[in-house]
């Protein structure tokens, strides 16, 4: 079984959907010729022919519009948008188009399209390349959107999200493409999309994360455990539809909960999780719901850039206070 990094286990997912299912096809800027600008669809052009790997021109409403049509038309396309900054030409397609065919159509017609969309800080790059805006995606009826935190859970949610008759908006934390190499089988296996994942049990309080923020809320844990404070990590994976009830069982355990994301903190989707909490876990709670997150703010430059991003200690912090409070 090899080692691999976030980035190659997407790749391996994209080539084994591709090898199975000759409807799958990948589309985006320079994703054919020089495989993309992270490098995540490197080798599929040779292997499956300029026909399944296209090169687009700059153009992501003209991409978005091309995916939706392919996909209503029985075609699983898997397009990228390059950068997180760079959807937002495609969000007419998406939001107007592409959530609303099963709906609109009473079931006749679907919209099998994986949206991948390189996400978040950390690289040094500029803001539009910067960007937390999965919050924008997650109020839209009709869209999945998912993130995975790691090579194992990149390959299994990948497969999953192509093979879903809808439409899935597929966030890839690029600092951790390749921060990190796991064991994971090129098996085809896909792993359950709609449930969180707990990573590791705790008893005195939940922390709940996704994404790039999943390696510093477990090194947060373990920070915590040296004083004495088990904490169970919750990487919630599919930000919509939520699995509640996992991060609800984690809450009436430990009473307490602080919820990470690196997105502004307005309106960011920790709001959404901190208030199904206050619906339905109020007397669960013994002290108040934490949240730690980015800040109302454009993401600065590199010099600050880490500065803005959840750290360790703002979540070491956070738990110190939801113990204090109660």
């Amino acid at each position: 079984m090899a080692q691999i990094t976030l980035i190659e286990a997407l790749t391996m997912a994209m080539a084994h959907e591709m090898a199975k299912d000759p409807s799958v096809v990948v589309l985006g800027e320079d994703v054919g010729i020089n495989g993309g600008v992270f490098r995540a669809t490197a080798g599929l052009s040779e292997k499956f022919g300029p026909v399944r790997v296209l090169d687009t021109p700059l153009d992501e409403t003209t991409i978005a519009g091309i995916t939706v049509g392919m996909a209503a038309q029985g075609m699983r396309p898997i397009a990228e948008a390059q950068f997180d900054g760079f959807v937002y030409p495609m969000v007419d397609h998406i939001i107007c188009h592409a959530a609303r065919f099963r709906t609109r159509t009473r079931g006749r017609l679907t919209c099998p399209m994986v949206l991948r969309i390189p996400w978040g800080g950390g690289i040094r790059a500029p803001e539009h390349h910067s960007e937390a805006n999965e919050s924008i995606f997650t109020n839209v009826p009709g869209l999945r959107v998912v993130m995975p935190s790691s090579p194992s859970r990149a390959y299994g949610l990948l497969l999953a999200a192509i093979r879903d008759p809808d439409p899935v908006i597929f966030f890839e934390p690029k600092r951790i493409y390749r921060q990190y190499k796991e064991e994971v089988a090129d098996d085809g296996e896909a792993l359950p999309l709609d449930v969180c994942f707990v990573l590791r049990d705790g008893s005195d309080v939940t922390l709940v994360t996704w994404g790039a923020q999943v390696k510093e809320t477990l090194e947060a844990a373990d920070a915590l455990a040296k004083e004495g404070i088990s904490a169970e990590v919750i990487d919630v994976a599919t930000l919509k539809p939520l699995d509640f009830d996992t991060i609800h069982e984690s809450v009436k355990k430990t009473g307490r909960c602080v919820i990470v994301h690196e997105a502004p903190r307005t309106a960011g989707f920790g709001a959404e999780v901190s208030a199904r909490l206050a619906e339905h876990a109020m007397y669960d709670l013994v002290a108040p719901v934490e949240r730690v997150t980015g800040y109302d703010t454009h993401i600065p430059l590199f010099r600050l850039e880490m500065k803005y991003l959840p750290s360790v200690e703002r979540i070491v912090a956070a738990a110190r206070r939801t113990l204090a409070a109660s």
